[in-house]
C-alpha cells in the first residue's frame, strides 16, 4: 500500500501518465470491441449478455472464439476449454507483473490481475522498469480500456446494424495487427528476434497439426521455454 503514502503530486503525474499512455491505445480498441458487440448480436446474444460476457471475461480474443464456437453449436465443454486455451497467456502476464506490484495491496493486485489485458501487461512492464509500476498509474490506464471497451461493445450493438459486411472493412485484420503491435513493442529485448521466429514456427506446426486454438497457448509456451533456456541468472554472468 505504498502508493496511499505517496505524495498527491505523485498520485496525480501517476494518473495523468496512465491516461496519457492509454490514449493511443483506445483509438484501436473503439472499433475492435464495437464489431465485437455487433458480432455477438448477430450470434443471437442478447444486450445484457454481451456486457456481462465483455465484464466479466474481459478478454477481447477468447471473446472472438468463444462467439465463433457458439456459431458453430459444438459442445459448451469444448467453448470453455478453448476460451482457457486463448487466456492462458494470461497467467504467463500475472506471472510477470506480479513481480513489479509491491506497492499494490491484496484486494488491488485481485482487480489488477482481472484486468490484466494485453496493452495493460505491456505498458506496465515499460513502466515498473522506467518509474516503478503503482496502482494510480495501473488502474488509470486500466478503468479507461475497460470502461471504453463496454462503451464501445453498447455502441457496437446499437449501432452495428448499420454496417452489413463488417469484413469489407478491414475490422477482421484490427486483431492480429494490434498483437503485432504489442510484441514489437519488446523488440529491443535481448535474443527477441530467435524467440519469435521460433514461437512462431510453434505456433504454425501447432495449427496445421492440433489446429486452432491451440497454437496460440503452445507457441507462446515453446517461445517462453527458449527464452528460459537463453536467459542466465545474473550471478551466473558475474562469474564470466
Amino acid at each position: 500500500m505504498a502508493d496511499i503514502a505517496a505524495p498527491q503530486s505523485s498520485i496525480q503525474g501517476d494518473i495523468r501518465a496512465g491516461l496519457r499512455d492509454v490514449s493511443p491505445v483506445l483509438g484501436a480498441i473503439v472499433p475492435f470491441a464495437a464489431v465485437f458487440g455487433t458480432v455477438a448480436t448477430e450470434k443471437g446474444l442478447s444486450m445484457a449478455e454481451v456486457l456481462l460476457a465483455s465484464a466479466t471475461i474481459y478478454a477481447g480474443a477468447s471473446q472472438f472464439v468463444m462467439i465463433e464456437l457458439m456459431g458453430q453449436e459444438v459442445p459448451i465443454w469444448s467453448i470453455v476449454l478453448a476460451v482457457f486455451a486463448v487466456n492462458f497467456r494470461h497467467v504467463l502476464y500475472s506471472a510477470s507483473i506480479g513481480r513489479h506490484m509491491g506497492a499494490f495491496g491484496t484486494g488491488q493486485k485481485i482487480l489488477a490481475f482481472h484486468m490484466l489485458v494485453d496493452p495493460q501487461f505491456a505498458a506496465s512492464e515499460v513502466r515498473a522498469q522506467k518509474q516503478g509500476l503503482r496502482p494510480a498509474y495501473y488502474f488509470a490506464y486500466a478503468f479507461a480500456l475497460y470502461f471504453v471497451w463496454l462503451g464501445a461493445n453498447t455502441l457496437g450493438i446499437f449501432f452495428g446494424a448499420l454496417i452489413e459486411n463488417p469484413d469489407a472493412w478491414g475490422f477482421d485484420f484490427l486483431l492480429p495487427l494490434y498483437f503485432l503491435g504489442l510484441v514489437m513493442g519488446f523488440k529491443g529485448r535481448s535474443q527477441f528476434w530467435l524467440i519469435l521466429i521460433v514461437s512462431a514456427a510453434a505456433a504454425i506446426v501447432v495449427h496445421r497439426t492440433l489446429g486452432s486454438p491451440w497454437h496460440i497457448t503452445l507457441g507462446g509456451g515453446v517461445g517462453m521455454l527458449v527464452a528460459a533456456v537463453l536467459s542466465k541468472p545474473k550471478e551466473d554472468q558475474d562469474h564470466e
